[in-house]
């Protein structure tokens, strides 16, 4: 009987390490995509230029709730649709921006300017109600400085001539600058960032349910669209059904020998 249960444990053991490996080996391989950091603190001490092209440490601006983007100002596609669904969501959630929490966008283009930043950021005052204007930081930086921060962030692109490939995301930190929550796309619920943001504040980090549909589907920047990895899954799959097959022979096999012991 013990060395059944041990056959089990260890065949559970290898298959939970096969699926685990190949999720690790993806993590290690990302050139674009999202590996959630949560828990981790983001280099507070790394020095942006605002939008009127004053040095500014993070550390310095994420003293509550904080919602960090990452676009380049030049976004010809997804970045002018992240930044509105962000301004569009706080118009709708109950809770004021500044009081309750603050928003730092940052160009991962070190390329891009603090003029760059201020005209992007004016864009979206013109046409929104709330007072935006002291705690929605645009800012720009060197490429040492962006390297290190969206890397701390789990947030990682490529360069494609003048453009950039990149995902579309924003990333909740607690006051204290640890990461705690992702949210995916480039429009979002009232409802999921304002839980977001009360888990922030309470240093609470939540996975997100993405990261099992990141596993199913793969992003194709060519095509610009998802694509079902079927062999991911399929192999997921076998190996589940094999596992269940192995434990019912073992199972069975010990109950036969059972009953010749007892004849």
């Amino acid at each position: 009987m013990r060395t059944k249960f041990l056959s089990i444990g260890l065949l559970i053991l290898l298959t939970g390490s096969m699926i685990t490996g190949a999720s690790a080996q993806d993590m290690k391989d990302t050139e674009v995509g999202v590996v959630e950091k949560l828990d981790s603190i983001i280099p507070l001490k790394l020095i942006f230029d605002d939008e009127q092209s004053a040095p500014v440490a993070l550390g310095t601006l994420v003293n509550k709730p904080t919602i960090l983007s990452f676009v380049y100002y030049a976004c010809p596609g997804i970045c002018p649709a992240l930044l509105s669904g962000l301004s569009d969501v706080m118009q709708r959630v109950d809770m004021q921006l500044g009081k309750d929490f603050d928003v730092i966008t940052v160009s991962f283009n070190p390329n891009d300017t603090p003029a760059e930043a201020i005209q992007k950021k004016q864009n979206y005052l013109r046409t929104k109600s709330k007072p935006y204007a002291g705690s929605w930081h645009y800012l720009t930086g060197d490429s040492a400085s962006i390297h290190k921060l969206t890397n701390a962030a789990g947030f990682f692109y490529k360069q494609a001539g003048v453009d950039y490939i990149h995902p579309s995301c924003i990333v909740i930190l607690s006051p204290t600058g640890k990461i705690t929550r992702y949210l995916y796309g480039t429009t979002f619920l009232p409802f999921d960032l304002k839980m977001a943001l009360i888990e922030a504040q309470k240093g609470q980090s939540r996975p997100t349910i993405n990261r099992v549909l990141e596993y199913c589907f793969n992003y194709d920047p060519e095509g610009r669209r998802y694509t079902l990895q079927v062999t991911k899954i399929s192999a997921t799959i076998i190996i589940f059904f094999a596992l269940i097959l192995l434990i019912v022979l073992i199972i069975r096999s010990n109950k036969k020998k059972s009953k010749t012991q007892i004849q």
